[in-house]
């Protein structure tokens, strides 16, 4: 059982006697003033738009693979996502890095947590919005102009929505998004 503490209190997973601890972004900050390595491990276009300074961006994917060269070597590891959800999720294969001594830390509540706590990050605009984002405009934007059209002019414009939903659930299942690949190719995102 590996064991995941919150605070005082201690939470027990899979994996040996490995631990990770969650700690507040005040916590994370010191460390890493300290000389901890800070890992986003949320995906490169939302490092790109908003991150915090010195995060290094590795992909849960990438982590996903195997323990990184880089990060084997380090005494003190800080991992952080957007709210801490992904990093809750990923607990196993963040862990993995505790096999080769590091202590490990999740920020609790990650950059959202960061920024609750009123510490600098920094933020692109130039840069587009995050993929997934760009997906959910876009498909709730046909679906509900597919719905309006079908209400007001024809209602051969519910096909829109229909198409749009099993678009959406071809990607849930399959992992393959036409429509993040077709924004993806907008000159926005280039």
């Amino acid at each position: 059982m590996a064991k995941i503490r919150t605070g005082q209190s201690l939470i027990k997973f899979k994996e040996g006697q490995m631990s990770i601890t969650i700690i507040s972004a005040q916590d994370a900050q010191q460390r890493v003033l300290a000389g901890a390595v800070l890992v986003d491990i949320r995906q490169p276009d939302e490092h790109r738009r908003e991150h915090i300074e010195g995060a290094k961006s590795i992909p849960l994917e990438e982590l996903n693979k195997g323990p990184r060269k880089e990060l084997k070597e380090q005494k003190v590891i800080i991992f952080h996502c957007k709210s801490g959800m992904r990093t809750k999720n990923a607990q196993d294969i963040l862990a993995k890095y505790v096999d080769f001594g590091a202590e490990v830390y999740v920020v609790e509540k990650g950059i959202d947590g960061w920024k609750a706590a009123n510490l600098p990050v920094v933020f692109d605009k130039k840069q587009p919005l995050e993929m997934m984002r760009q997906v959910q405009i876009a498909a709730g934007s046909l679906v509900l102009l597919g719905s309006i059209l079908g209400l007001l002019a024809s209602p051969y414009f519910f096909a829109i929505p229909l198409f749009v939903g099993a678009g959406l659930i071809f990607a849930g299942v399959t992992g393959f998004c036409g429509m993040a690949r077709l924004l993806a190719l907008m000159p926005w995102n280039r």
